[in-house]
C-alpha cells in the first residue's frame, strides 16, 4: 500500500507513482497547506505555464485546518474558468477530444468539499489511464507509516528532482518542455500511451 494526499488533477511526478502502486491509501486527517496540490495544477498554454487554483474558503481563525474540512469557495465560477482554459490550452491536440465528455461533468457538479472534487479527479484519471487500483482513506493523522509515504508529492516545493523524458507538448515549439505539469497534459498529449510513459 502506498500514502498519498488526494490533489487537484495531480502532477505527472505523483502519477507515476500512483500506477506502480497496487492499493492506495489518502490521507484525509493532514492540515491544509497554502500553496501545495491540494487545490492546484499546472497546465501548458501559449504563454508557458499556467497555474490553475481552486478557491478555498478560510474559515479558521488560527489558520490551523484538516484538509478534510477545507471549503471550495463558489461564489465566482472558477469550474467555467478552469474548463476554458482547459479548452483553449489543449482543444487541438491529439487527445482532447476523446476525453472532454468525461472530464466535463467535474466542472458542472458543484462540490462543497475540496477533498471531494479532489477524489472526483482521481476517479477520471484512473479511468481514463485504465489503471486498476483501489483506495481507501485514513481516519486519523499517521505520522509514521510502514507504508511506501508519498505524501510529499502534494507539496509544490518537494518535488523530485529526477530528469523524466520528454514528449511532445502543445507550445514546446515556443517554450520548451516543461516538466511535472498536470497529469492532463499528459493525457491529453499522449492518450492510451501516457501509461507507457509514466
Amino acid at each position: 500500500m502506498s500514502l498519498f494526499i488526494p490533489t487537484f488533477f495531480s502532477p505527472i511526478a505523483q502519477y507515476s507513482e500512483i500506477v506502480k502502486a497496487g492499493e492506495i491509501v489518502f490521507e484525509m486527517d493532514d492540515n491544509f497547506q497554502k500553496q501545495s496540490y491540494r487545490n492546484r495544477c499546472y497546465i501548458y498554454n501559449s504563454n508557458g505555464k499556467q497555474l490553475l487554483t481552486v478557491p478555498v474558503k478560510h474559515l479558521s481563525k488560527d489558520n490551523r485546518k484538516k484538509t478534510k474540512d477545507a471549503l471550495v469557495e463558489n461564489d465566482f465560477p472558477w469550474q467555467d474558468q478552469h474548463f476554458k482554459s482547459l479548452q483553449i490550452a489543449y482543444r487541438t491536440s491529439p487527445f482532447f477530444e476523446f476525453f472532454v465528455d468525461d472530464i466535463a461533468p467535474i466542472f458542472e457538479k458543484k462540490y462543497t468539499y475540496l477533498q471531494d472534487l479532489n477524489i472526483d479527479t482521481f476517479l477520471f484519471l484512473t479511468d481514463a489511464l485504465q489503471i486498476e487500483t483501489s483506495f481507501s482513506k485514513t481516519d486519523e493523522y499517521l505520522v509514521e507509516t510502514t507504508e511506501k509515504d508519498f505524501r510529499f508529492l502534494a507539496e509544490i516545493k518537494q518535488q523530485p528532482k529526477k530528469l523524466v523524458d520528454n514528449y511532445i507538448q502543445m507550445f514546446d515549439d515556443r517554450h520548451g518542455f516543461i516538466p511535472n505539469l498536470s497529469i492532463l497534459d499528459l493525457l491529453f498529449m499522449e492518450g492510451p500511451n501516457a501509461i507507457s510513459y509514466l
